[in-house]
């Protein structure tokens, strides 16, 4: 079989099983190509694991940006099966991965279809699936039969409007009731949208073995610092604007003002690579800011135990990206209306507010997102069931406010003091006992 580029062909039913195991018909169009930042995407879960772990990926193309970025992925105790796609076969597949040196191919085995692939922690489809929601349906039902439990289906569909027959808008509904998270991957032709299905429970411990997940919201500006994808919009709006008003009134000089309002609005959602401590009861801090309280409490959202909440606030010079300052799983996420506050006085309290409540191995922990006197707006990317890891980034508030971590009293111990700065996922603000 030639090595076909990557657009010009579709896939058939039954790709990638034989028998009577039947995969969606996609319609006769172009597959949507998946370059290095999909890529990286779609293995992001099996990339994050640091024990060992078996990953399926279905539709392997040997010459293509999944296949490698899972390569690259590997560690020395994991597994990885590959189910050729159309573009490939299982002999280009164990030619490919044999090239690449006995350390890879010891650890990857080629399959000739799904029925041969065992199951596995994370199953990727290589593909963008483009097909009817009966047909993606299928798949799914499909594919959830190699799933261990608490594994994680990741599967990319094109985010374009009339891009597929259906397939978007059930993967979307799958999202709503199993989803673990869902990127919007801007930089590939065509966007893709990445979604991520846990379909049974994780363990809360796996949480304290991942790394933080690779987020294509945070787009890379140096090695070292990121700028959120929330920024980059901001920065387009005001760039966009003063094109507009230098057009309308060239004679003018007001296409200044969000001309150069463009690179300090950009900063304000400035994401900087953070060095999380190793320290397992270390409990790091969610945003950057300076201690605004340090209190015992009771909160009956939250349970009846009395909490350790330490609060954060954030002027818009800081950082607004928020991180987690434990590993768990998110087990609720809620918004309380209210007003918008000057978040350094008491009235902030009722402020509007979203919490992200998560079950770890110490207990009941919360992160309250508050609003202020000028930010308005609370950005929160860890649905119910995802598994964060500390210091992996879940959101932002912008422009300013308060982060306020809740901690079960009797098994931490703050150690940060009143008008403490602290840098988010950096600082340890509290130790388990």
């Amino acid at each position: 079989m030639t090595d076909a580029p990557p657009t010009g062909h579709h896939r058939e039913a039954g790709q990638y099983a034989r028998g009577m195991t039947q995969f969606p018909a996609v319609p006769a169009t172009p597959v949507p190509a998946v370059g290095a930042r999909a890529a990286r995407a779609l293995t992001a879960e099996f990339a994050r694991q640091n024990t060992a772990t078996t990953a399926l990926l279905v539709g392997a193309d040997h010459a293509g940006a999944v296949v490698a970025a899972a390569v690259e992925a590997l560690l020395p105790g994991d597994t990885l099966v590959l189910v050729p796609g159309e573009r490939s076969s299982a002999d280009l597949l164990r030619g490919h991965i044999s090239g690449l040196g006995s350390w890879v191919a010891d650890r990857v085995r080629i399959v000739d279809s799904l029925d041969d692939a065992p199951t596995a922690d994370v199953v990727i489809v290589g593909e963008p699936v483009t097909g009817t929601a009966e047909e993606t349906r299928g798949l799914i039902d499909e594919l959830t039969k190699h799933l261990n439990d608490g594994a994680v289906l990741t599967v990319a569909t094109p985010a374009g409007p009339g891009r597929t027959a259906g397939a978007a808008a059930e993967l979307f509904r799958q999202g709503s009731l199993f989803g673990v998270g869902s990127d919007l991957v801007v930089r590939n032709q065509p966007p893709l949208r990445v979604h991520k299905l846990r379909f049974t429970p994780a363990q809360v411990a796996t949480a304290a073995t991942l790394a933080p997940a690779y987020r294509p919201s945070s787009v890379p500006l140096t090695r070292t610092m990121h700028i959120d994808s929330n920024g980059v919009a901001a920065a387009g709006i005001a760039l966009g604007l003063a094109a507009l008003a230098r057009r309308a009134r060239p004679k003018s000089k007001l296409w200044l003002l969000p001309a150069v309002a463009a690179a300090p609005v950009a900063a304000f959602f400035r994401d900087p690579e953070r060095d999380v401590p190793s320290d397992p009861s270390a409990v790091v801090a969610a945003a950057d800011g300076k201690v605004l309280s340090i209190e015992r409490m009771h909160d009956e959202r939250f349970g009846p135990d009395e909490f350790l909440r330490i609060a954060v606030f954030l002027s818009v010079f800081d950082v607004h990206v928020n991180r987690s300052p434990v590993a768990g799983r998110v087990a609720d996420y809620f918004v309380e209306e209210g007003g918008y506050a000057n978040a350094m006085t008491a009235a902030a309290e009722h402020n509007v507010a979203a919490y992200t409540v998560l079950d770890t191995d110490h207990g009941t922990v919360a992160v309250a997102q508050r609003t202020g006197l000028i930010a308005r707006r609370i950005v929160q990317r860890a649905p119910v069931g995802t598994l964060v890891a500390k210091g992996e980034r879940f959101g932002l508030i912008r422009f300013g406010s308060r982060t306020d971590v809740y901690l079960p009293a009797d098994k931490a111990e703050a150690l940060v003091s009143v008008d403490e700065r602290v840098i988010g996922g950096a600082t340890v603000i509290a130790r388990w006992k």
